[in-house]
């Protein structure tokens, strides 16, 4: 499982892909209706007619329908962004807080890299005495 700023950023991500997903439905899907009065004399309005080969209208009942249900999916991934940044560590501490938990967890590191470098040497000590050991019994 992957840790909570992946799943977040999986979540914006998927966010994202839905808006794209949306907007391309809803400009795709919308039923045409012509423009009552132009916003320029100058223009002749567009007869809903003439449809786009891109443009595949869906019915006014199955587009508002999908409309809700595309509502409610973009809904449910916020709600889903919010929850996981609401259990994200941190959060409910101020800044002071957060820099002296820094500082212990700096402390904690320092001492692990201590304990390594001491553990990797008595390593190297052990294989000089075991290959010295080798060397010995090989003679």
């Amino acid at each position: 499982m992957a840790d909570r700023l992946t799943q977040l950023q999986d979540c914006l991500d998927q966010l994202a892909l839905q808006f794209y997903a949306s907007l391309r439905y809803l400009s795709t899907h919308h039923p045409n209706s012509s423009l009552h009065s132009p916003p320029n004399p100058h223009i002749p309005p567009f007869p809903a007619s003439e449809v786009s080969p891109t443009q595949r209208p869906d019915s006014p009942t199955s587009f508002v329908a999908a409309q809700k249900e595309l509502a409610a999916d973009l809904v449910l991934k916020v709600k889903e962004i919010e929850e996981l940044v609401g259990v994200l560590p941190g959060l409910d501490k101020n800044e002071e807080v957060q820099r002296e938990r820094i500082g212990e967890l700096d402390a904690e590191l320092k001492a692990a890299e201590e304990e390594r470098k001491k553990a990797m040497a008595e390593r190297e000590e052990w294989v000089e005495k075991v290959e010295n050991t080798i060397a010995r019994v090989g003679r």
